[in-house]
């Protein structure tokens, strides 16, 4: 529908993908008044509902991920690209999975394993609140899981209590 004119009968005059290959540029010029406009056409992917630790069902929310993800890598060297790709990465997963329904808890260990890759501090941080830690022996257990993982040796004075 053309925004000046409101008219249904317009043409495309030219398409290309947006930088993230998910979205469509259209160039189209209103064949009633000539005026020419941009639209932007997205594919909706089908998300998973998912299923809460209480039992409740909501829908897939990216900007409750994005607002723990940002969270966690307050104050760290991570890009805003590097969170961007992430979350795309984790939606596409998702999206791209047949699953109707997925656990929160499933989401959570995705988004943890790809933090850990990313920002291991960042990774402790959404690891704490996500895993809901109540004593430091939990952030201590995690960080010899983390250090015993990467197969690093650390050296003397500096190994994780």
């Amino acid at each position: 529908m053309c925004p000046f004119c409101k008219s249904e009968d317009t043409r495309v005059i030219d398409s290309r993908f947006v930088r993230d290959q998910q979205t469509i540029r259209r160039r189209r010029c209103c064949n009633a008044c000539q005026q020419r406009f941009t639209t932007y056409e997205r594919v909706e992917r089908v998300l998973p509902v998912v299923i809460k630790r209480d039992g409740n069902r909501e829908s897939f929310d990216i900007a409750k991920i994005r607002a723990g993800v940002q969270h966690a890598c307050h104050k760290r060297t991570v890009p805003a690209a590097v969170i961007d790709d992430l979350l795309q990465r984790i939606e596409r997963h998702f999206a791209d999975a047949s699953e109707r329904e997925v656990e929160s808890a499933v989401i959570g260990d995705h988004v943890l394993r790809q933090l850990r890759d990313i920002d291991p501090v960042a990774y402790v941080r959404f690891a704490s609140v996500y895993r809901d830690f109540s004593d430091v022996g939990q952030f201590v257990t995690e960080l010899r899981t983390l250090h015993a993982d990467d197969g690093a040796d650390e050296p003397d004075g500096d190994a994780v209590p």
